[in-house]
Formats: structure tokens, sequence, C-alpha cells
């Protein structure tokens, strides 16, 4: 597709003032289409491009958009090599629809960018990073869109679980079977042409914008959690955009994705994005649009550091960071959350009663624990420590029997409950609705307090205190080696996605994680018994999720498995998209010299897909020429020629003899997607 502004150029260069000095007149052009000028509306509607773009049939009447078309001609000088719609500046305006207008005291606001309405290509390999990256505009380059969107041919499918076999020994006259447990890989020839993977969990290689939108075909409106990390665009991660539009690309990068989570989500799902503060604020508009703002839960602050060491070096020049965000958003109303809880870190002097079922009184809880020598003579109750081991045992164990009194509004029993003096009133006694009074006020049990918390690397009931939007109770200092695989960077404790898993899922629910790093949401949801789609583009996915699921399945006792009593089991299945751009890409970032470049060059003219503005036999004229360019010259410009709409294969050509894909893989990929 040609630059539709040379297009227009070219179409009105004839006509009287449109085009001065080869450059569109707009204010004159736009004049003649808010006209409807026949001799405009006759020339657009002759070229099948603008036709396509800016008129809709209806009824067999053939209708000009002149809203659509003037946004393109009074916009197209701001971003002169893009499709885009918007302005190069980033800030608020009053709708999405105009970027004249930026926010003053309007109510109803949209986040806009460089670049907003389009699909940025990329991923986050070093070649995604380096090259000049294209952003296809969603209503002025649809086929593009489309092509690079289609559901991809999945390949090096691979199932990884347990093989149980059964030995028979006899061992003094008597029979006995031992049962043995060894690790098993099944590879895709091994697989039943009729592999059902409606339960399998998965683990997809591959740029997660386009693996994400080929789940739309068989996972939309299923998912109940996403957790995502993505970079955070800190320079020091993963987004290495080094372009004027750092900040744009990135907020393309994560529209694109989560516009496709959205509808990925089950309606009373929800997701997480934990990210930094360079981007959070930008990050809560897009999702204030893409989710909605009715539907914005809260944006959680965990404490993920402490100030020492190094982290210090600049306190005199800053504030120091010791904290993420995660900001959460539900896909509609019908999300329920699963109240989390802290331990309390002192106890709580209001717990002073302790009851006596029988004689249905209570006692002062500071004399039962001197009289049960926990506490010496002439102690206090604020000397009972929640962090002394044997007090904590003695609380624990006596949780139903530890008491506080509260106010109530119920007149009746007030007044019943103090004309017994000393006596508790029990209401529904031994039950599971069971009240007690205590002298017009309510008792309640320590018990209603004790909840499952995290604490001290551990998961345990304790005596808890509902948590809310600040988490300062998970240890994130050392995470290093958990699962047992290295990963320096930004890996997070086990411990942080049990309560988010354990927060919004039941056993079964399916969890989502697509930027899955090391792997610690599918390890944690594998351990919790839920399902799980994890997501990685990087070459790490290798050595670092898929050997940490392994070791997980193998029964690896780190992170949360004691806690959860995990014995190992269960299975995934690990699947690649399959290449055909992507090769010669890889291929020419690893060829290390210029008689290699050549060679791929002569693979590419017969295999490859070609950009459509490239010009081969021009190219190949000048071939002597490109030879003396720097390897590192001759790599880039080769990828850059490449078609990136073509880097993996489409569903839809799954039967194309070029791509040469073979049975197996046809089998699984037709049963992946549930077509014949």
């Amino acid at each position: 597709m040609q630059n539709l502004q040379n297009d227009l150029i070219e179409l009105l260069k004839n006509e009287d003032n449109l085009v001065v000095d080869n450059q569109l007149n707009k204010n004159k052009i736009i004049e003649a289409s808010l006209k409807v000028e026949p001799f405009l509306i006759r020339l657009l509607i002759q070229n099948e491009t603008f036709k396509k773009h800016f008129f809709t049939e209806v009824e067999n009447v053939i209708i000009f958009d002149k809203i659509k078309f003037q946004r393109f001609v009074s916009n197209k000088s701001f971003l002169p090599d893009s499709y885009t719609a918007f302005k190069n500046k980033i800030g608020l305006a009053i709708n999405d629809d105009t970027t004249d207008n930026f926010i003053t005291t309007k109510n109803d606001v949209v986040l806009v960018w460089p670049h907003k309405d389009c699909i940025l290509e990329g991923g986050q390999t070093k070649e995604d990073q380096k090259r000049n990256e294209i952003f296809w505009n969603e209503t002025l380059a649809p086929d593009n869109v489309d092509r690079l969107l289609d559901p991809k041919v999945f390949t090096n499918f691979k199932e990884y679980s347990l093989s149980t076999q059964i030995s028979r020994e006899k061992t003094g006259g008597l029979e006995l079977e031992t049962e043995k447990k060894t690790p098993k890989v099944v590879t895709k020839t091994e697989f039943d042409a009729d592999y059902s993977f409606k339960n399998a969990n998965l683990i997809l290689k591959g740029n997660n914008l386009l693996v994400l939108s080929s789940l739309l075909k068989t996972h939309r409106g299923k998912i109940k959690l996403i957790y995502i990390d993505p970079p955070y665009n800190t320079g020091n991660d993963s987004f290495g955009y080094n372009d004027k539009f750092n900040h744009s690309a990135w907020l393309t990068f994560m529209k694109n994705r989560l516009t496709i989570a959205r509808q990925l989500l089950k309606e009373d799902g929800c997701i997480f994005v934990h990210l930094d503060q360079i981007e959070e604020a930008y990050l809560k508009v897009i999702c204030d649009e893409i989710f909605g703002r009715e539907n914005y839960v809260n944006t959680v602050a965990v404490k993920s550091s402490t100030p020492s060491g190094t982290k210090t070096a600049h306190k005199e020049k800053t504030i120091i960071k010791q904290k993420d965000f995660i900001v959460v958003y539900r896909k509609s109303n019908q999300t329920q959350f699963n109240p989390q809880y802290k331990r309390k870190e002192t106890w709580d002097s209001h717990f002073n009663y302790y009851l006596d079922r029988k004689k249905e009184t209570v006692t002062s809880l500071i004399e039962v624990l001197k009289n049960e020598k926990i506490l010496s003579s002439n102690s206090s109750i604020k000397d009972f420590d929640i962090n002394n081991k044997k007090h904590s045992q003695f609380y624990l164990e006596n949780a139903h029997l530890i008491c506080q009194t509260q106010s109530h509004k119920n007149e009746e029993l007030k007044l019943k409950s103090k004309s017994l003096g000393d006596k508790v009133l029990f209401i529904n006694k031994s039950q599971d609705d069971e009240v007690m009074f205590y002298k017009g006020r309510q008792l309640t049990p320590l018990s209603k307090s004790i909840h499952e918390v995290i604490f001290d690397g551990k998961i345990s009931n304790d005596f808890g205190v509902l948590l809310c939007d600040f988490w300062d109770d998970i240890d994130f200092q050392n995470t290093q080696n958990e699962g047992g695989v290295s990963f320096t960077n930004g890996k997070k404790p086990e411990e942080l996605l049990y309560r988010i898993i354990n927060m919004c899922t039941q056993v079964g629910d399916t969890v989502l994680d697509f930027f899955v790093g090391s792997g610690t949401t599918c390890c944690v949801a594998h351990k919790m018994n839920r399902k799980y789609i994890g997501i990685e583009q990087m070459d790490y996915i290798q050595t670092l999720p898929f050997n940490r699921l392994k070791k997980v399945i193998e029964g690896e006792q780190g992170g949360i498995s004691k806690e959860v009593n995990w014995q190992g089991g269960g299975s995934f299945v690990y699947a690649e998209l399959m290449e055909y751009n992507q090769y010669f890409v890889t291929q020419l970032q690893e060829a290390t010299t210029k008689e290699q470049i050549l060679a791929l060059w002569n693979d590419m003219q017969e295999k490859a897909f070609l950009s459509y503005q490239f010009d081969k036999d021009i190219f190949n004229e000048r071939l002597e020429a490109f030879k003396t360019a720097s390897l590192e010259t001759m790599q880039q410009y080769l990828i850059e020629i490449l078609d990136k709409n073509q880097l993996y294969v489409n569903f839809s050509e799954l039967e194309d003899t070029t791509f040469a894909i073979s049975k197996e893989d046809k089998a699984l990929n037709y049963s992946f997607y549930k077509k014949r």
C-alpha cells in the first residue's frame, strides 16, 4: 500500500489550486469535502483505495464519510510517515475523535499520543528495538492489520508430564508393588491426531500480540485472571526502543495487547498489571478507556525493596523508590474478590476476655495467661507478644475462647444480656450461626479473626487484619533463585502470585500471563490447581519457564510448595509460532560473514515475503555497491525489507504447500483451533 497522502496529491494535482508546490492545500480540500463537491467525489470514488476507506454502501447508495476524510487531510502533516490520525504530542483530550481539543475543564477524557490508532508490529527482541518501527493504522491500513493479527500456525509441540511405572518385587515371600514416577516429554509425532487442548496448560513462544490474537479463536471470554509484569519502559528493561517515540511506542505496545486481553476475559474476570511509577499514570488512563473507568478496582502499592546499599547513593537528589504498583481492573461488575489478610503486628488488647463455655461465663484473659504461666504475675496484657512462639501457640489453640466485646444495635438482646449479670447470653449455641452477648455487648471470639496470611515466608492461619491497597508483607529480596532458576531482572515472589490468584480464582479457573518471564505465574497456578497459559517471546523461555515448570511437575519444593503441600504431577503443552520471515530475521542476526549474508539474500529472493516498497531488480543491479557496506548495515537492511506481516505463518495458509507444514502439525493445529 502506497502512502495515501502521496496518492491524494497525485489524484488532485490537476485540479485548480488543490495542490501547491506538491503539497496539499488542506483548507481548499476540506472546504470541497464539506460541500461534497461533485468533482472531488468523482475523483475519490474512482480510486479503489479512497473508495474503500472513505465511502460506505447502504442499500445500493454510496455515502461519503466527509468527517473521516477531513480528519485524514487535516492531520497528515504532523506525522508524514505514518497512517496515524494523532498529533506528535501526548496529552489528555476531550474525546478520541479529535486531537485539537486538549483537556481544559471536561470530565470525560482519553489519552492521545502519536500512533495511538495503530498496531505496533514489533515485540521485544533486539531486532524489534533497533529497526524503524512500523505502525499500521487500523482504519487506513485494515488489510495489513488483519493479516498481522490473523490466527497463526503453531509448531514444535511438546507435552511434559510424569510417566508412572509400576514394579513388583518379591521380599520374604511377599510380592510388593512399587510406584515410580519419571519425567516424560511427548513430541508432536507421538501426539494423538485428536489431542484435546480443552484442559491443557499452555506455554507458547512468540510475539505475544500475535499469540494473543490467535487465542481469541480458542479462549475468547474464558480467562478468569490475567496477571502481567510488562517491561516498565525505564531504559533498563526489555523495552529498548530508543527513537523519539519511545514513550508513544510503549503506549501503543500496551494498548494493542490490553485491547485483546479484555476480549479474552470472562465477564467476571479481572486483570492485574504490575509496573512502577514511570508509566503507571498513563497506563491508568489507557485502561480507563479500554476496560471502562467504572471497572477500575484499585491500584495496589507493593513494597518491593528496602532503602540500603547502592540504592541510596543519590538520596540527596531524589526520593528513593521502594514500591511497585499493581493496577487492577475488572471486566464487569460481576467480578467478586476473595478478601485477603495480613498478620497482625502486635496483640490487639481489645481481646481481653476468656470464655468458659460450660459455665457460660467469662474471666479476664490476663488472669488466665498468668495462671497458665504464659505471663509472669506482674505482667499486663501489653506483654502478650504475638511474635513469641509460646504466646502464639496459646492464642491459636484457644482462639474460640479468647474474646472481645463490641457494640450492637439490637435493644432487646442488649437488655436481655444485661439482665443476666456475669452470665453470657448464647443465641443458637454450638451452631454455625452462634452469637454471644455479655453485659449488653456482643461477645466475639478471636477465631473470627483467624485468617490465612503470608508471614515470614510462610502461608499459615493466624491473627489477621483485612489487607487493603498497601502490601508490605511479602519479601521481594530473596526470590532470585526461587523455583530452581535464576532470573535477576524483576522476578516476582511466588507468595505474591499466590495471593493474587487466591484473591480472584477458584480451582479449575484459567490464568493468563503474556509476559511470562521466569514463569512464576504459571508455576504458582500449577501448584494451586488452576489452568494457565504463559506467553513469552524471548529465547529464555526454554531455560526459564519451561525448565521451571518441569521441576514443578517433578515435585520441586521451593516457593509456596510446602505451604500448599505440593507433591508434583500435572502436565503442560509447549508450542511455538511457526516462523516464516522470522526465520530469515534470525539467520541474518546470527550471520558472522558477508558471504553468509549474500547466501541468505539468494535464499530470500526465492522464499521470503519482501516488503511491497522494495524493488528486487533495482537492488540486484546495485548488489556490488551493497557488498561494500559493513556487515551490520547489510544485516539491518535485509531485515528491513522483509514483510513483517509475514514473520509467522497464518492458520488460513495451513494447507499452502509453500510452507511445507507437516501432517502432524496440521492435525494439531486443527485440533488446537477446533476445526477440521
